[in-house]
């Protein structure tokens, strides 16, 4: 069996070893850039060898800039095709067309011509295929809350293996992070979301219904790991890497092991106890980072009612009066980015779909 070799650095040395020398040869006086970026576990750094079933392979993007994109990507894809080796460090670096659902996979073959996924774009096109947004305009606030994390994440991590246009990094650093009010306001919102359903732990256990409970603590402990990627200005990646980004936080040590007391806590009080020692180190860290004014970190009674919370209204508070930016407190609702509000992974993954979520804010 082929060594399994992480695909960012497998893509790299693909670029290095054998798709630079062709460009080089038949293309010397065409400026380029190189990178893996977008989506795929081997962007992030996640990818296993079960990744390398669909979509995986030797394989990235060559940027060209917009007056030569029409002229020679035609032809630097023909070239490629007929030069590539048909395998790269032991993997095909030819690839099957696309099936229904548009995934490839790599496919052996003795000999060229190779369909390879070498595929070309200027700087403009790929931020527009993956954002729906031309990258050189000016980012606005309703900008960045139509923006999915994920997305801004698989733009800006990966690796870029070289930038001849002396453009590509200069672009994905504008999508870095968050300006500081918006970053506010989306920690404002995510304390807003645990608000909505901390009591309600202990008052479905309180009628009997633990299955609820376990429900609502499930996805309270998912709103805090959300919380903890703001306030460690991290992007929150794509659902099924939730766990594992956040296994690299810095707040994952402390609050990890609580977590999984939490969901294999058998009773509401159990549950409760663990969900209310978490919410204080969560309160505790966002105090350190001196954002706002300082908001007690204890769980106390929720009202009258004997389920214990973190009042979370309270940082929300404290964290939307710390906002300056008047187009950010022009915004009357608080309910975050499009991924704080929706769910759906068919609108989240379709860039003309997110960015139509602009007319909730106007």
């Amino acid at each position: 069996m082929t060594k399994f070799i992480p695909g960012l650095e497998l893509s790299r040395l693909f670029y290095e070893e054998a798709v630079r020398p062709v460009i080089d040869r038949h293309f010397p006086e065409v400026l380029h850039s190189a990178a893996l970026l977008g989506h795929g576990s081997e962007v992030l750094g996640f990818d296993t060898p079960q990744s390398t079933d669909h979509h995986w392979g030797p394989r990235l993007q060559l940027f060209l800039c917009e007056e030569d994109y029409p002229r020679h990507s035609p032809d630097i894809k023909k070239v490629l095709s007929n030069e590539l080796p048909p395998r790269f460090m032991g993997y095909s670096t030819h690839f099957t067309e696309p099936d229904e659902e548009g995934v490839q996979h790599m496919k052996e073959i003795e000999s060229g011509p190779i369909n390879h996924r070498v595929v070309t774009y200027t700087v403009r096109s790929f931020f527009e295929s993956i954002l729906h947004f031309n990258p050189y305009d000016e980012i606005g606030v309703l900008d960045w809350l139509t923006f999915p994390q994920q997305e801004l994440l698989s733009i800006t991590r990966g690796e870029v293996f070289f930038d001849g246009l002396n453009e590509l990094n200069r672009v994905r650093d504008k999508f870095r992070y968050y300006p500081k009010d918006v970053w506010l306001y989306l920690v404002a919102s995510q304390w807003m979301k645990i608000s909505q359903e901390e009591a309600f732990v202990g008052r479905c256990g309180e009628i009997g219904d633990e299955v609820g409970s376990q429900i609502i603590a499930a996805r309270l402990v998912r709103e805090l790991i959300r919380l903890c990627f703001l306030l460690e200005k991290t992007y929150i990646p794509y659902g099924k890497w939730l766990g594992t980004a956040f296994a690299q936080l810095q707040s994952s040590k402390q609050l990890r092991p609580i977590f999984i007391r939490v969901l294999h806590s058998t009773t509401w009080n159990e549950r409760e106890k663990w969900l209310s020692r978490a919410c204080e180190i969560a309160g505790n860290l966002h105090n350190s980072l001196g954002i706002t004014r300082h908001v007690e970190a204890e769980v106390s009674y929720y009202h009258n009612r004997p389920y214990l919370v973190i009042h979370a209204e309270r940082f929300a508070k404290a964290t939307r009066d710390a906002i300056e930016d008047e187009n950010v407190n022009a915004i009357k609702v608080i309910i975050g980015s499009i991924d704080q509000f929706v769910d759906s992974t068919d609108l989240l993954s379709n860039p003309q779909l997110f960015r139509l979520s602009k007319v909730l804010f106007e």
